[in-house]
């Protein structure tokens, strides 16, 4: 995947431990848009593992959560006709780890917003390796207001 992804694009000065690009000790998930889904491919590390060549379940969570999140505002910014996305958090997201997650390649993040309705979206995403799906998760994310921690953190 080539170019500016949503992160570096819209947030580039972001320390987000997971999709941070300004973050130097974190995970850079870089998610890009592909028709109605988001899409990422990333790396693991060998202080990724939970045991030697497999991926710990946090990190996996943590994957999960930034990708489906960016799904959400790039959702929520298309569907407000806005030229930049709204700082969205997560409300909940529950992840279900299928089987072991191989650490030994790179994985391939899938998130698709399924509902939607005013400042909030459910998403659903998984992360494949070699081709077969190991997790999934489903979540809520909601764009913030004045006075949220978060409101323009991005």
């Amino acid at each position: 995947m080539e170019g500016p992804s949503l992160q570096e694009r819209y947030a580039p000065g972001n320390a987000c431990f997971g999709c941070g690009p300004a973050n130097p000790q974190g995970l850079h998930v870089r998610s890009f848009v592909e028709g109605d889904e988001c899409v990422a491919e990333w790396t693991p590390q060998p202080h990724h593992e939970a045991f030697p060549g497999i991926l710990n379940g946090g990190i996996i969570g943590t994957l999960l959560d930034c990708h489906a999140n960016w799904t959400a505002a790039w959702h929520l910014m298309k569907k407000a006709g806005a030229a930049t996305p709204p700082c969205t958090v997560t409300a909940d997201y529950a992840v279900k780890l299928l089987r072991p997650t191989p650490s030994n390649e790179p994985v391939t993040l899938r998130a698709r917003v399924v509902e939607s309705s005013g400042d909030r979206a459910v998403v659903e995403a998984s992360l494949a390796s070699g081709g077969k799906v190991c997790d999934t998760c489903r979540g809520t994310f909601v764009a913030v207001k004045p006075g949220h921690p978060a409101y323009h953190r991005w």
